[in-house]
């Protein structure tokens, strides 16, 4: 049995700084990863829900996180909550991607992330990200 690639401190390049992208849409995650990947000199990896960001966050430290708020089981908002409680992750920059910004910008000038609305434009999306990480 061949195990899954999974996202551990050495994987990670020594150099690049890392964005983790949480997206359950397999499209829209392939999408963002090849778009970051070519696009900057960052280093993207995916995770397919928040269970899947969570155990990643014990192996890495992301710089950025791109987060969709429609997540399977635990939204947006509830998982950047729980990393907030998670030590050494409550100052990551998120970056919040959903269909229905407008309905949640209160919850995230509270939380002081940045959002974008979806669909998302690569340009929008490649200034945001240079901003948070800025």
């Amino acid at each position: 049995m061949t195990r899954d690639q999974e996202p551990s401190s050495q994987q990670q390049p020594p150099t690049k700084k890392i964005i983790l992208i949480v997206e359950d849409d397999a499209a829209i995650g392939t999408f963002l990863r090849e778009a970051i990947s070519e696009e900057t000199p960052y280093h993207p990896l995916l995770a397919r829900d928040a269970f899947e960001a969570l155990k990643a966050i014990q192996g890495i430290k992301p710089n950025l996180i791109l987060l969709d708020y429609y997540l399977p089981k635990m939204n947006g908002i509830e998982l950047y909550d729980q990393l907030q409680s998670t030590q050494g992750s409550a100052n990551i920059p998120v970056i919040l991607l959903t269909t229905n910004l407008d309905k949640r910008l209160e919850e995230i000038e509270q939380r002081n992330m940045l959002g974008l609305n979806k669909p998302v434009d690569l340009d929008n999306l490649l200034n945001t990200i240079e901003k948070a990480l800025a």
